[in-house]
C-alpha cells in the first residue's frame, strides 16, 4: 500500500524543509502538497463583520500557491517521488488540514514549524501545535 503524506505549505522556509523531509523519508509515498487560503488575511467587511475578499485577492493567492507548488513539486521529483498531488482549500488552516487528512486517506502529516516561543506563541497560537493535538494520524513537525 502506498502511503499518502500531507504536506501543508505556505511561503516559509519551514514549509520547504517539511517538503524535503517528506521526500527523503517517504520516497514511495504520494506527496499531497496542501495550501490553505485563509480569508481572514484579506480583512473584514465593516458592515457584515465577516471576512471579505476580492476576486483579485483570491486569484493572487491562488497564483502564489501554484508557484509554490511548482517549486516544491520540483524538489519532490528530484528526490524520486513519483506521485505529487496539489490541493488548495479556503478556510482556517488548522481546521482545513485536519479535515482533509481525515477525509482523504492521509497516513501522515509532515509540516513546518515557525518556531515561535514565549509570548508570540501564547498570543498567536501555532498551526502545527493545533494540528498535532487534533489530527487522527501521525504528525511530524519539521523545524
Amino acid at each position: 500500500m502506498t502511503k499518502r503524506v500531507l504536506v501543508p505549505i505556505d511561503r516559509s522556509e519551514q514549509a520547504e524543509a517539511a517538503a524535503a523531509f517528506a521526500v527523503e523519508n517517504f520516497p514511495d509515498a504520494t506527496v499531497v502538497l496542501f495550501h490553505v487560503i485563509n480569508p481572514a488575511e484579506a480583512g473584514y467587511s465593516a458592515q457584515a463583520s465577516v471576512p471579505s475578499f476580492s476576486e483579485e485577492w483570491y486569484e493572487e493567492k491562488q497564483a502564489e500557491a501554484s508557484d509554490r507548488f511548482d517549486e516544491l513539486a520540483a524538489i519532490a521529483r528530484e528526490g524520486g517521488v513519483k506521485s505529487v498531488e496539489r490541493v488548495v482549500e479556503v478556510g482556517r488552516p488548522t481546521k482545513a488540514i485536519v479535515e482533509y487528512a481525515d477525509e482523504h486517506d492521509i497516513d501522515q502529516i509532515v509540516m513546518g514549524s515557525h518556531g515561535r516561543s514565549g509570548m508570540s506563541r501564547i498570543l498567536l497560537g501555532s498551526v502545527a501545535e493545533i494540528v498535532v493535538r487534533r489530527a487522527t494520524v501521525p504528525v511530524t513537525v519539521v523545524r
